[in-house]
């Protein structure tokens, strides 16, 4: 094993305002951006029942105009001075991402109060934006070979927790969306007690105080507390057994096969070594599932694992597209047989090493820039509970032994049952 990395600890200060607002700051004095952050507790998790989509819905009605900006200000406040924007929902938290020149951080940060405060949340921006939203369904699920299958595999792994309705939507549930549907969903969730400021890179310490309590700090949050979604309540009951769907869908090239398995919460601690298995078994094309499934038994054009680990519960996923004239039966049980291998065959050190370089390399490579370390500690904050628990994540990684992975394996996959859908096109 290689010798452990010795790596100076981020630069970190974190406070509250008094409306509630967690703010996180990493200064680097060196470095001639900055990035700013929001992230929002909000997630798919959390869209109304029979509203699916509102999360993803707010992601992209943060761009419109508000009391004083108008509509894609955002754009012309970073790409036209050499910046840029982005932002994404997850199942946990919707989140808006900056990076800009040092010296244009006061009026991003305005901007950023300005989203928070004053959206207009009117007819005209909602109808624009959540046709956007039934048209990103359709070119990313609809229109994809199999976009219908990797969507429906949240219904598979959650049968009670809010996970099962995935993030991106419905488009019969945003279609009957009011208006009113809409404003007491941001009025729920849009407020300064519900998110976290990230700012990293280049700036300075008293002046970033001075200007989040004088953009931010006037804005008031709400008596009510925000609704949480109970995950003790909602937890998924172990399968008693295994269980086979069948998923038809048009325009279906080849016959696909997917393995779900439940999986745990991501501060759990086999949360490093199934990222670590994850890596192993598809991660470029020396791993495991690519050089067996796909190149020595050519049973399968693609083959894939991973582990998709969220705030309150996870799913382990493994995934093969048949190769022609190959049945899905053979493909599931080279699937199977992978996993196993992994979970109780030989895993030498070398291997393991190769891999977690890999990881560690694109860890480290991400937080050398102002955006990456502010993403990681948004994260942090956010899923762990505190912004300094990024520090945790390489040495966690890094401690990840053959010994571990093996037995995340066994006790995740093997010792516990598990749902096949065979994927095909449905009949003419």
């Amino acid at each position: 094993m290689a010798p452990p990395l010795k790596l100076p600890p981020l630069p970190l200060e974190q406070w509250r305002l008094a409306n509630g607002l967690q703010v996180v700051a990493s200064p680097d004095p060196g470095a001639g951006t900055v990035a700013v952050q929001m992230w929002y507790r909000v997630g798919g998790k959390d869209d109304p029942p029979g509203r699916s989509g509102f999360a993803h819905l707010f992601e992209h009605m943060m761009f419109k105009s508000t009391a004083n900006m108008p509509a894609e200000m955002i754009d012309r406040l970073t790409e036209d001075v050499g910046g840029q924007n982005n932002a994404f929902t997850t199942e946990d938290a919707t989140v808006y991402q900056n990076e800009v020149p040092a010296n244009h951080l006061e009026r991003l940060l305005w901007a950023e109060a300005e989203r928070l405060a004053g959206l207009r949340v009117d007819q005209l921006n909602f109808d624009s934006e959540r046709a956007v939203v039934q048209e990103e369904l359709r070119q990313r699920v609809f229109a994809e070979p199999y976009g219908r299958l990797f969507e429906a595999l949240y219904g598979l792994a959650f049968e009670r927790h809010p996970y099962r309705r995935g993030v991106i939507g419905s488009i019969e549930e945003l279609q009957a969306a009011t208006l009113d549907d809409v404003r007491r969903f941001h009025a729920t969730f849009y407020r300064p007690d519900n998110v976290v400021l990230v700012v990293a890179g280049g700036f300075d310490r008293a002046d970033l105080r001075r200007w989040v309590e004088r953009y931010f700090g006037p804005i008031q949050a709400p008596a009510a507390p925000v609704p949480r979604v109970n995950a003790r309540a909602l937890a998924e009951r172990a399968w008693s057994r295994d269980r086979r769907v069948p998923i038809k869908a048009p325009n279906v090239p080849l016959p696909a096969v997917v393995l779900v398995w439940q999986g745990p919460p991501i501060v759990h601690r086999d949360s490093a070594a199934l990222r670590m298995a994850s890596a192993l078994l598809s991660s470029g094309e020396s791993s495991r599932l690519n050089q067996s499934l796909v190149y020595r038994q050519r049973m399968a054009q693609q083959a894939g694992f991973y582990a998709e680990l969220s705030a309150d519960a996870g799913m382990l996923v493994g995934y093969a597209m048949a190769a022609a004239g190959v049945s899905p039966a053979i493909v599931e049980q080279g699937l199977l047989q992978q996993v196993r291998s992994l979970a109780t065959g030989a895993l030498g050190e070398g291997e393991l090493d190769k891999v977690r370089t890999q990881l560690l390399t694109a860890m480290l490579s991400r937080r050398q820039s102002p955006a990456g370390r502010a993403e990681a500690l948004g994260r942090a904050a956010l899923v762990r509970g505190n912004a300094a628990a990024a520090e945790r994540e390489l040495p966690e990684l890094e401690a990840v032994s053959a010994r571990d992975v093996q037995r995340s394996l066994r006790a995740w996959l093997l010792a516990r049952r598990r749902k096949v859908a065979h994927y095909s096109a449905e009949a003419a």
